[in-house]
């Protein structure tokens, strides 16, 4: 648990991490994390979606990542379902069910190929530490041999750090981690694997595994990291400023040096702090959501300093990958907290609605179900899709437009905000005349464009003429006439797709709406987007108000830009705004316990609360233009057609 003090300086934020030894997979999208923490359910029946499976696996819903990953494989005999199978397998061993994982590799059946052979066996290694038989585990991994694949070497050098510390043997750990970081292109990753990497080495430091630094030999690297752990167990126990000055002072181009001044300092121990004077913070940051719980975490921290010494609460994060929902609560009521944020994902949300006995007002990091009643002083605060495409709804029928096609990536993302569009659209007297679905993952969405705009009929057309006059007639297939707009919800990639491939089939002239998750900043692809519609936050915008306000509080309390810095962080930091409205309006008499609150002008919205207790985000709408979101006017600014459209946001 991390605590913070009433009066903490500015300069010199105080924050840490905790890692678990889970192994950091590459996976794709990592924004689209959480979408970033967007609401993700239970498994649906049904065939299986890959995106799905990869979503619910970035979200840290391994039980049903894996399910989904079994249902894969039910579908797709061969080749393609022994690797959904090991897949399914590395899923329920995240979920901490090895029982599962055995059950399901002795599906597995046929020959598998060189790259699937290695991961199995990878699996079954994984297999007998999770058995609690580390030494054999570490004799079959170094029998083996390094796998060639990119992908299987990440996991291969992921595990050899878990079990050299499992062994005892700390400088083959801190091998494994460097030979794995630098096979990680994506920076945040690299400072994750890091964190996993010090949070090991402070453990075996406390339970009494010798670090020499005379063991790196010459590598000052490896000894700099062997120093390191004794100093993070010392702080660990309250007394540790000292050493990390020293340690900082013999090491200062260490990689850990960064990690120390972003992500760690010495904690205050929590009983010099008073009872009930601390806000409590849930989130998962050890484990495989730890990236998306560090920038919640950092967000949060940085409305938190941007608040005067004098004002700020005590603060403490409790790591719900560490310890059950129910066991943070207790523990937090215990310590005297009077307001809870988090926890993150919606598996911890139902957990912490359905928690027994008293606790403080909560305010959740993600939606419950639309139809589960939330309790008292329970609010909920997401990044939702569904809302987003509601929003999408009303401004198409602001701008005009009353019949739609909606074209989105199958599987439950795309069913959910098509039939959210659809409820809002309809509901305001538009019709949707058409949902058709495509499979992103297979690049080529030409038959689904074609199904959707009816240009396939026309082809038919073409050859029942063709038919009749016993000749070849020349021939441009048309698309439907009774269309106004397309709704195309996507994630970036898919969508930077998708737009060319419409243009190739004669819809570039359709006004086209879309969720934030189709914007990306800073991306060359962009200018593939050309003419979509879209709502985001003001800080994926770069807009003035409390996006503004956060990239100044950013540089002046962590000494650094903003740069990548996403939605995730915007999120964290409006977390906090929101508990200072809520505690404001309690003070007040309006508010905690009331459900009033006054409306709050964040970095990922305009937010106010309803008469549920969830928090609804007003966004700003932009379109593309040469690669670049344009600011368009709060309602009919969507020209005619999208060039139409930038021009006229271009004007302004």
């Amino acid at each position: 648990m991390l605590s913070l003090p009433p009066r903490a300086s500015r300069a010199a934020p105080i924050r840490r991490t905790w890692s678990t030894y889970a192994p950091l997979l590459l996976l794709a999208a990592a924004a689209s994390l959480l979408a970033g923490c967007q609401s993700l359910g239970g498994a649906a029946a049904g065939p299986g979606s890959l995106q799905r499976a990869e979503s619910l696996a970035q979200g840290g819903e391994h039980d049903d990542a894996a399910r989904e990953y079994e249902k894969l494989a039910d579908d797709n005999p061969g080749s393609a379902g022994i690797g959904y199978l090991l897949a399914a397998a590395r899923e329920w061993l995240a979920a901490g069910k090895p029982a599962d994982a055995r059950r399901v590799l002795a599906l597995v059946s046929g020959t598998p190929s060189p790259a699937q052979a290695t991961a199995l066996r990878l699996v079954e290694i994984d297999l007998l530490l999770a058995a609690g038989e580390a030494q054999r585990a570490w004799q079959q991994l170094e029998a083996g041999g390094l796998p060639r694949e990119p992908e299987a070497l990440l996991q291969y050098h992921a595990l050899r750090q878990r079990l050299a510390f499992a062994t005892g043997r700390p400088v083959e750990g801190i091998r494994a981690q460097l030979a794995r970081e630098r096979l990680l292109a994506d920076p945040e990753a690299r400072l994750q694997s890091r964190r996993e990497l010090f949070a090991q080495l402070r453990d075996a430091s406390a339970r009494g595994i010798k670090l020499e630094p005379a063991a790196a030999g010459a590598d000052a690297l490896v000894r700099g990291w062997l120093e390191l752990g004794p100093v993070a167990a010392q702080a660990e126990r309250g007394g540790g400023a000292p050493g990390i000055a020293a340690w900082r002072a013999r090491h200062p181009a260490h990689p850990a040096a960064e990690l120390l001044r972003t992500d760690f300092s010495a904690p205050t121990p929590a009983s010099q702090l008073p009872a009930g004077a601390h806000v409590a913070v849930l989130l998962p940051v050890g484990g495989r959501n730890a990236a998306a719980a560090a920038q919640v975490r950092d967000g949060l921290l940085a409305g938190y300093y941007a608040m005067p010494a004098a004002s700020r609460p005590g603060l403490r994060v409790y790591d719900t990958a560490a310890t059950s929902i129910v066991e943070a609560l207790n523990e937090a009521t215990r310590a005297g907290a009077e307001f809870v944020i988090g926890p993150l994902t919606r598996e911890e949300v139902v957990a912490a609605a359905d928690a027994p006995g008293r606790r403080p007002p909560l305010l959740a990091l993600n939606f419950l179900a639309p139809e589960a009643a939330a309790p008292q002083a329970f609010y909920q605060f997401a990044l939702s899709p569904e809302d987003e495409a509601r929003l999408a709804a009303r401004r198409a029928l602001a701008d005009g437009r009353r019949r739609a096609v909606a074209l989105a990536p199958e599987g439950d993302w795309g069913t959910r905000v098509t039939t959210a569009f659809r409820a809002e659209f309809e509901g305001g007297g538009g019709q949707l005349m058409d949902a058709v679905t495509y499979a992103p993952a297979r690049n080529d969405y030409s038959d689904s464009i074609q199904v959707a705009l009816r240009l396939k009929d026309s082809r038919a057309r073409q050859k029942r003429l063709e038919g009749v006059l016993g000749t070849t007639l020349a021939f441009q297939p048309r698309r439907r006439a009774d269309i106004d707009l397309l709704f195309t919800p996507a994630p970036a990639a898919a969508a930077r797709q998708l737009r060319p491939q419409l243009r190739f089939h004669f819809a570039g002239d359709i006004p086209a709406y879309a969720t934030s998750d189709a914007y990306e900043p800073g991306l060359s692809g962009n200018a593939d987007l050309e003419g979509l519609v879209f709502p985001d936050m003001p800080w994926m915008l770069g807009l003035p108000g409390a996006a503004e306000r956060l990239r100044t509080t950013t540089v002046e309390a962590w000494g650094q830009d903003v740069r990548g810095r996403g939605r995730l962080y915007a999120f964290g930091y409006d977390a906090w705004l929101l508990y200072q409205a809520l505690q404001g309006s309690s003070r007040s008499g309006t508010g905690i316990g009331g459900g009033a609150m006054p409306p709050v002008d964040g970095a990922t919205g305009r937010l106010t609360l309803d008469a549920d207790r969830r928090v609804r985000r007003d966004l700003d709408w932009a379109q593309i233009r040469n690669g670049l979101p344009r600011p368009l006017d709060a309602a009919g600014a969507a020209g005619a057609t999208p060039a139409a459209g930038a021009a006229a946001a271009a004007g302004r």
